[in-house]
């Protein structure tokens, strides 16, 4: 499956300002995720639809990585994905990781 980028912002009552949003979390592990932020819990930081960048398997370095998939599409690794607190490290938006990648 693959889920187009946007940046169009999806307001829903009640939810984070991120939920619906397209972006990037960088993990402790080295590992990165691009999907949907849906929110933070108790469990971590859950995102639909994710992409997911493992540097140990990966064929692109992940700015390549992120640079095709803001061409192509996100190609859905996992439907939903759980990020435990001691995983997840920076979220942010897409738009402004390709403005200023760490």
């Amino acid at each position: 499956h693959y889920s187009l980028l946007t940046t169009m912002v999806v307001f829903h009552p009640g939810h984070e300002e991120l939920h619906g949003v397209t972006v990037v979390v960088e993990g402790a592990s080295g590992r990165t995720w691009v999907g949907r932020y849906h929110e933070t819990n108790d469990r971590g930081v859950v995102l639909h639809d994710v992409a997911i960048h493992d540097p140990a398997t990966a064929s692109l370095p992940r700015e390549a990585w992120i640079d095709r998939l803001c061409k192509f599409g996100i190609h859905v690794d996992e439907p939903v994905v759980i990020l435990p607190p001691k995983e997840a490290g920076p979220i942010r938006r897409l738009t402004e990781w390709r403005a200023a990648p760490s």
